[in-house]
């Protein structure tokens, strides 16, 4: 579905706390944006036009005094002008939270591990929408080839129930508890540990083409839990409490995620960038460009002020519209507690070249 949406060039000391970040935190991620940025243009189709980052983007990339907020101030403000967002009514929307989830893993199968994270398939196919002339806004179609015809790819229970999936898919690791793993899926990225105390990080790589339904709407529409309990902590506990319902209840969930190992130092989104927590958001790419620098204002879980730089890094099946946001909380179980309560009301505003264009 998508919706209108309305850009509209404002001030930099319109932003809530602009002068108190501490940009430093966030130039590097900026610098590894910008080297991406240089060589591309944004347009889509509610006339935002952004055709040259390059000229901005070099100002970022040579600042050299990593510590000096007023320098990167400075920088910023001279080379870009930020834009509010709106669906033409409305500048507020909902920013949740997500985190890089640890979990143990084997790279063989026992009576403790059993639970397989595979690779992208090797008879999954992917529709050229440009080679078949369908428009841009045509979703990307996922699916395999069953008797000469292209058919939708296996939803998530017709592939946890089929033994001879391995042989279509590699198993990359075996991990212990399935809903660790259903909240891998629903991150994206995540860190398994291995018994001999080796860590290494697995990231997205493609899913099913399915379409996604949350396991929190799941519950709630079966009166299964309480609206004060659909926080993902509360959720997470409810299923490991009652794990005779769990694997059916996850299976109404059709979308399936493919894994990589990264061989990163941090988890990669979509932009193929490490998140760094506190300054990595993941946007409706529809709306918002990859790559852009985001002023974020918004409250944390317990009500805490969230008012600063970010960059537009990543993105979600849940992530949809002209203001939402998935704010990146770090690694961990204090991540979890912090991202999986998180559901505020809120608004940003895009950094955009000043030569930028609305139609």
């Amino acid at each position: 579905k998508i919706t209108d949406v309305t850009y509209k060039r404002i001030k930099f000391q319109d932003l809530n706390g602009w002068k108190l970040d501490q940009l430093s935190e966030v130039l590097p991620l900026m610098k590894k944006s910008c080297l991406k940025l240089a060589t591309r243009q944004y347009e889509n189709k509610f006339g935002l036009s952004v055709t040259n980052w390059r000229d901005g983007c070099k100002k970022i990339i040579d600042i050299k005094l990593k510590d000096d907020n007023n320098l990167i101030k400075n920088v910023l403000e001279s080379n870009f002008d930020p834009f509010s967002v709106s669906n033409g009514k409305n500048f507020e929307g909902i920013f949740t939270g997500y985190f890089e989830i640890i979990l143990e893993g084997s790279y063989t199968k026992n009576s403790e591990y059993t639970v397989p994270l595979y690779g992208v398939p090797k008879d999954m196919i992917t529709l050229n929408n440009r080679a078949f002339k369908l428009p841009n806004s045509s979703p990307s179609l996922i699916g395999q080839v069953v008797e000469n015809q292209l058919v939708p790819y296996d939803d998530r229970r017709t592939i946890k129930l089929n033994p001879e999936f391995n042989k279509r898919a590699k198993v990359l690791v075996w991990v212990k508890d399935i809903v660790d793993a259903h909240l891998l899926h629903i991150q994206g990225s995540g860190i398994i540990k291995f018994q001999s105390g080796v860590y290494k990080r697995i990231g997205y790589a493609g899913n099913n083409g399915r379409s996604f339904r949350g396991i929190g709407s799941i519950l709630l529409s079966k009166g299964l839990i309480t609206e004060s309990q659909a926080s993902m902590p509360e959720i997470a506990k409810w299923l490991k409490a009652n794990t005779h319902l769990s694997s059916k209840l996850l299976d109404q969930n059709p979308r399936y995620i493919f894994f990589r190992w990264t061989g990163k130092d941090g988890p990669i989104g979509a932009f193929d960038i490490p998140l760094i927590p506190g300054r990595s958001l993941a946007i409706d790419p529809k709306y918002i460009p990859f790559g852009a620098p985001i002023w974020l204002e918004t409250k944390g879980p317990d009500q805490e002020n969230i008012n600063r730089l970010v960059v537009a890094l990543d993105t979600g099946a849940a992530i949809k519209g002209p203001v939402r946001g998935d704010y990146f909380w770090g690694k961990g179980e204090d991540a979890f507690y912090k991202a999986g309560r998180m559901k505020s009301k809120g608004r940003y505003f895009i950094f955009l070249p000043k030569n930028t264009t609305i139609k």
